[in-house]
């Protein structure tokens, strides 16, 4: 096991939001006040659900922020978020790589709604560099080998994201209000993930599909789950309860979030 240093920074796993969440005085609250709570991040390393790209792929520096989504208020493709140059970190996580599983350097993709519509309620100044890299499988032996691959960065003060939703049966919803009740198959699921989490049960987690109640309505498309294991891999100890920083719910969603140490 790595031994501590004073500038360990915990893992994450975060749900994100559409980006009405930017304007959710409840929910953005909560997210600002967990990381105000954190040690300041020399770096973030964030892997979102909405960028699922083989072999490993890293953004780029300065580019424009990737605007994937649709029938949102205007303002929102508008918005910003210029953090500063990730280079180094980029060239860090390439060589913590194996030679057999090359990485993909883009030159002109920035961050997604994952990635910058939470970062920008948790750190509004953008003066830390950001470095957004993609879900690569959705296997969750592989994910978690690779948030063990990344797992150092946290000793040198790089703080470790998985960006999802712990539901995310969008096409299985009927009340769009953001307080909305949860349907049965979120609320389901959402306990089942929760104690199972609190058990640090790392096996129950990965059998989601044939093991998880609300399946598959909970996740139709599994993107948005499955960052949780580059988190537990990033852990020092996957196996350890973590900390469930956030539950409830949004849109009937579960918003449940954790910190690993």
């Amino acid at each position: 096991m790595t031994t501590p240093t004073a500038d360990r920074m915990p893992a994450l796993y975060i749900g994100h939001g559409a980006p009405p969440l930017l304007d959710d005085p409840t929910w953005s609250g909560q997210l600002a006040a967990w990381a105000a709570d954190l040690p300041r991040p020399k770096a973030i390393l964030i892997v979102s659900a909405h960028w699922e790209s083989a072999p490993v792929s890293l953004s780029a520096s300065g580019a424009p922020l990737v605007y994937d989504f649709g029938g949102f208020d205007p303002k929102y493709y508008r918005m910003t978020y210029e953090t500063p140059d990730a280079t180094a970190l980029a060239d860090r996580v390439a060589a913590m790589m194996p030679a057999g599983e090359p990485v993909h350097r883009h030159t002109s993709r920035g961050l997604d709604h994952g990635a910058w519509v939470p970062l920008r309620i948790m750190y509004p100044e953008a003066d830390i560099p950001v470095l957004q890299m993609s879900l690569p499988t959705h296997d969750p032996v592989r994910l978690m080998a690779l948030g063990e691959r990344i797992r150092p960065l946290r000793d040198e003060g790089v703080l470790v994201i998985g960006s999802g939703f712990l539901t995310h049966g969008l096409p299985f919803l009927t009340d769009w209000r953001l307080d909305a009740a949860a349907p049965g198959w979120s609320s389901e699921f959402d306990a089942w993930a929760g104690e199972a989490l609190a058990r640090g049960d790392v096996d129950t987690l990965a059998a989601y599909r044939s093991k998880a109640p609300g399946m598959p309505y909970a996740h139709p498309t599994v993107e948005h789950y499955t960052p949780l294991f580059v988190t537990l891999g990033a852990a020092t100890a996957p196996d350890e309860p973590g900390l469930q920083v956030i539950d409830g719910f949004w849109m009937g969603l579960s918003k449940r979030s954790l910190q690993v140490a």
